[in-house]
């Protein structure tokens, strides 16, 4: 039974799967707007989403949890200054997640992730 075991393996490592989640919301972050297979885009959305909470908090050690996983510096400063501020009145749902095609080479299912 799977009782409080939440989030896909992803047929990764746990090191792999947070490297893997960090460059995609390092990416989404930096284009607005990725498209991706939609188990990935489920599980990013959630990781994502607790960055721009942390964001909209703007003190030192929300800036320091953030720079952890968003190592890019321009990516780091466009959240903290552009999106985290884009965001103040909204309490969450920062980001949408929509199927668009299955893709031909092992039809898998494709999605875009976007921040609202």
């Amino acid at each position: 039974m799977r009782h409080q075991k939440k989030g896909r393996k992803l047929n990764r490592t746990s090191s792999h799967r947070k490297a893997t989640f960090r460059n995609m919301a390092t990416s989404l972050f930096r284009h607005e707007r990725i498209e991706t297979t939609y188990p990935k885009a489920m599980e990013l959305r959630g990781f994502a989403e607790k960055l721009i909470t942390k964001a909209k908090r703007g003190d030192l050690h929300a800036k320091r949890n953030v720079m952890r996983d968003v190592q890019d510096r321009e990516v780091h400063v466009k959240l903290f200054d552009d999106i985290a501020k884009r965001y103040t009145d909204r309490p969450g749902g920062f980001t949408r997640v929509v199927k668009t095609r299955v893709r031909s080479g092992d039809c898998a299912t494709m999605a875009v992730i976007e921040l609202v």
